[in-house]
């Protein structure tokens, strides 16, 4: 079997997406991790008990590596009646910011 360029390309193409799927379902649930203990350690809730993906950009990290950065949304309460948005930042792997 004789494989061209461009069905070699669409093969290419398709293993960067999934790549990028897994890696992004990583990055979600180190965001829900990062989320709930935030939430517990400061006594308030998660709400919905999840993250909401917000943002995507490609940064430089020190030594001029390329990295995604992903920027997850959260709704926690501290009294049980008013809803407040919180945020967690992520540079590759790991978790650069929570925000209450």
């Amino acid at each position: 079997m004789e494989l061209s360029w461009s069905l070699l390309a669409l093969l290419a193409a398709m293993l960067g997406v999934a790549w990028f799927w897994h890696d992004s379902l990583g990055a979600r649930e180190r965001a829900n991790d990062a989320a709930f203990e935030t939430c517990r350690s400061t006594g308030a809730s998660l709400l919905d008990g999840t993250v909401s993906f917000r943002r995507l950009q490609a940064v430089r990290v020190a030594g001029g590596a390329l990295q995604l950065r992903r920027t997850y949304v959260f709704d926690y309460t501290r009294d049980g009646v008013t809803r407040q948005q919180g945020f967690v930042i992520l540079t590759g792997r790991f978790v650069d910011n929570v925000g209450l």
